[in-house]
């Protein structure tokens, strides 16, 4: 373990652990979320269950064929994926 005495970090999630490609994947859906619909934080107004319904959508999707992209954004579905997960995980807090 880490010497407590000079930075008191323990039990905190150890962020630099976590592919920093998943930050930038969902950062892009993101964005071609607000050019969309021009609002930061529309997301929060979603009802859970259609993220889950597209959450699915977009896993099918890259099951089917992992390198197929959205038709409307022309982003990866993986990335999709992802976004719709921290959506979720978001609004559970």
């Amino acid at each position: 373990m880490f010497d407590q005495t000079i930075k008191a970090d323990a039990g905190k999630p150890r962020l630099s652990l976590v592919p920093s490609e998943i930050i930038t994947a969902i950062a892009r859906v993101r964005e071609y979320g607000i050019e969309k619909y021009h609002k930061r934080d529309s997301w929060k107004q979603v009802a859970p269950e259609r993220y889950k319904d597209a959450a699915y959508r977009h896993f099918l999707a890259y099951l089917k064929d992992p390198d197929a992209v959205d038709e409307e954004s022309g982003l990866p579905h993986l990335w999709h994926l992802a976004c719709n997960i921290a959506f979720l995980i978001e609004l559970e807090d």
